[in-house]
């Protein structure tokens, strides 16, 4: 079987689920296209432009089919996630080609949709459950190196915003329950991943009701300012009694966790003081924002107006300093004015996030903005908007990274810097990427002799230039997470 990855880290999870499914019932894993009896493209269906880039690989794969087809030697196609829980019947019968069909919540159908396959017969399961979170099943990581891993913690999400499909292709929001989430870590921590990053679509709703005793506690109050547009859901254990226990497990490990909702920090505010105390809780927090303006955070069904975002924002930044802020903008959503637009420039600049990811807004069927609102605002419009935006990240983050010149930054080291094979690559508690010379440095740990970095190690880099992607840096001496914590 040829897995092929496109999209968000929750399909990179997906793919290691789908692979140790597969591997249980005897198969096989090729990185070679032309070896495959099978091809499995875990899709993403969030933009538009992620779902042509999977007909234009059907495209390109209609001609290897073709020839294994005279050659007899049958090749099966299978479309997973997203895309296939979105389009079924098109993909289908425009590509006849596609021998299964599964959704996300249908992994485990794999097996037997590949059996049916076998015989001729197109094959499709798109059922979305309430209950499948894959919890029995530990997924076979693919990630490079094996320094870093994603471990989904919950599948789906009920916050509806209007512009979003995730709901419609991911299902409702369930969360797994911790005991399993804890194995997971643990086996991880066992192999000697250094850094885990905590997947779900929105983290910070988490909730195990496995454990019968915490089945009546309270339902969470949401951040001053904040609404939603569903009940707040009793019982259960929350993210913050999850993040408590996974940061425990190895003081050497970091932990991460995206995406979180802001409306799902409230005052008292647990999980902020954990990663204000916990070393190994990176002090970097993903606040998706999408727009600066009131008027559009309505339209799109936030639950926030911008002074309840920003008053979030300080909030964070007093409860935990020096933290590192990535954040999400869509530009040119349904009935956007040029002062709407405006208003999300002069946000980045308040704000200066470290990290951004910014789009053009595309229009996706079933949701709410497909059935109520106007995609009115040109193609041209769109882009001028997001180049604008890009421009205006670049410069802040530019700025916020500029202030850490000089400063020492610990590393976890990735491997080599894919520019230049005489530099290492890394990322710093923030999150942002660090590049320094791969060169003999001492080692803090006790070892007298010069050592070499390798992937897996936490250094410490003297930071001497800035651009708005990356820090560049000497590099000072490897350390370990406890210690560079206990000599802050």
């Amino acid at each position: 079987v040829y897995l092929e990855t496109y999209g968000c880290q929750m399909n990179v999870n997906d793919t290691e689920i789908a692979w140790a499914i597969l591997q249980k019932n005897g198969y096989r894993r090729t990185k070679e296209l032309d070896e495959a009896d099978v091809i499995l493209l875990v899709t993403c269906s969030v933009r538009e432009k992620a779902e042509q880039a999977i007909w234009n690989r059907l495209r390109h794969l209609k001609a290897l089919k073709a020839r294994r087809q005279q050659a007899r030697l049958p090749l099966r196609i299978g479309i997973l996630g997203c895309m296939a829980e979105r389009l079924k019947e098109e993909i289908l019968h425009r590509e006849k080609l596609v021998d299964i069909v599964a959704g996300p919540d249908a992994y485990r159908d794999l097996p037997r949709l590949l059996a049916v396959a076998e015989s001729g017969q197109q094959a499709a399961n798109v059922l979305l459950s309430l209950d499948e979170t894959y919890a029995d099943i530990l997924p076979v990581q693919t990630s490079a190196g094996g320094t870093t891993a994603f471990v989904s913690i919950m599948r789906g999400c009920d916050n509806m915003c209007s512009y979003c499909i995730v709901p419609f292709t991911r299902g409702r929001e369930r969360s797994r329950p911790i005991a399993s989430i804890l194995q997971e870590v643990r086996m991880l921590s066992d192999q000697g991943v250094k850094e885990v990053t905590l997947l779900g679509q929105n983290v910070n709703s988490f909730r195990d009701m496995s454990e019968v005793q915490f089945q009546s506690a309270a339902a969470p109050v949401l951040s001053r300012g904040f609404s939603t547009v569903y009940k707040a859901k009793p019982g259960g254990l929350r993210f913050a009694h999850l993040l408590d226990q996974v940061s425990r497990i190895d003081p050497e490990m970091r932990i991460r966790f995206t995406s979180p909702h802001p409306k799902d920090f409230p005052d008292e505010a647990s999980v902020l003081q954990l990663i204000q105390e916990r070393h190994n809780i990176c002090k970097q927090l993903h606040l998706p924002a999408q727009s600066g303006s009131t008027r559009v955070l309505e339209a799109m069904r936030r639950g926030y107006t911008r002074e309840a975002y920003l008053e979030l924002v300080h909030h964070v930044r007093e409860s935990i300093p020096g933290v590192s802020l990535s954040s999400d903008f869509i530009a040119g959503f349904c009935g956007e004015t040029e002062e709407d637009h405006q208003q999300t420039v002069s946000l980045l600049r308040e704000v200066r996030y470290n990290i951004g990811f910014l789009f053009a807004y595309s229009m996706r069927q079933k949701t709410r903005a497909y059935h109520r609102l106007q995609d009115d605002v040109p193609a041209d419009i769109k882009q001028r908007r997001l180049e604008e935006l890009i421009t205006v990240f670049r410069e802040e983050a530019a700025r916020a990274n500029e202030a850490m010149v000089g400063q020492s930054q610990l590393v976890l080291v990735e491997g080599p810097s894919k520019r230049s094979p005489s530099e290492l690559c890394g990322r710093n508690d923030g999150n942002i990427k660090v590049i320094f010379r791969d060169a003999e440095t001492e080692d803090a740990v006790g070892c007298k002799a010069p050592v070499r970095a390798q992937p897996g190690d936490y250094v410490v880099v003297k930071v001497t230039s800035a651009s708005s992607q990356t820090l560049k840096g000497v590099l000072l001496c490897r350390t370990t997470l406890s210690r560079s914590a206990a000599s802050r």
